[in-house]
C-alpha cells in the first residue's frame, strides 16, 4: 500500500483550541490512575470479560502485540479467549500517565516477568478516551526489549 492510498478520516470541527486543552489535569489524571489497576489484575487472572470490556466496542479498537497486529474488537475479543492463561504474572517497573483535556489520555508503561527462568523486560501503550460508556483503550501496543 502507497501512502498515498491511505485514507484519513476529515476531522470533525471542534471549537476548542488546542492550547485550551488542559495537560494532566489532577482530576482526569486519578481518574486514570484508579482505573488503570482494574486492567492490570484483568490482565494477570486472564479475566477475558473484563480485558475485553475494557476496550471500545469497535471495528476501529486497535492492538499489536508481542505477535498479532488486532484490529477491531472482534480480533480482540478472540485473541483473548484464545490466549493462554500461563505466566501472566508481570511487575511494574514504570508507568506514566498524560491526559489532554477531559476525554483523551495515554498509559505507558514498563514491565518485566520472568519467562523459563529468563528475565524478560517489555513495555506496554495505550491510548484511552472518554466515551458515552466510560472510559475504553481505543489502541493499545505490547513489545518485548531485546
Amino acid at each position: 500500500m502507497a501512502i498515498n492510498d491511505i485514507k484519513i478520516n476529515e476531522p470533525q470541527t471542534n471549537e476548542r483550541k488546542v492550547d485550551e486543552l488542559r495537560v494532566n489535569d489532577p482530576e482526569i489524571v486519578a481518574e486514570l490512575q484508579a482505573l488503570y489497576p482494574r486492567y492490570e489484575a484483568a490482565l494477570v487472572g486472564n479475566d477475558v470479560e473484563t480485558l475485553t470490556g475494557m476496550f471500545w466496542s469497535s471495528p476501529h479498537a486497535v492492538r499489536m502485540g508481542l505477535a498479532e497486529n488486532l484490529h477491531g474488537i472482534e480480533e480482540i475479543s478472540a485473541f483473548r479467549k484464545g490466549r493462554s492463561p500461563l505466566n501472566l504474572a508481570r511487575s511494574i517497573r514504570r508507568i506514566d500517565i498524560v491526559t489532554f483535556g477531559r476525554d483523551f489520555g495515554s498509559i505507558t508503561l514498563e514491565f518485566e516477568r520472568t519467562v523459563d527462568g529468563k528475565l524478560v523486560r517489555g513495555r506496554q501503550s495505550q491510548v484511552w478516551a472518554r466515551l458515552p460508556e466510560g472510559w475504553r483503550i481505543v489502541a493499545a501496543h505490547v513489545s518485548l526489549l531485546p
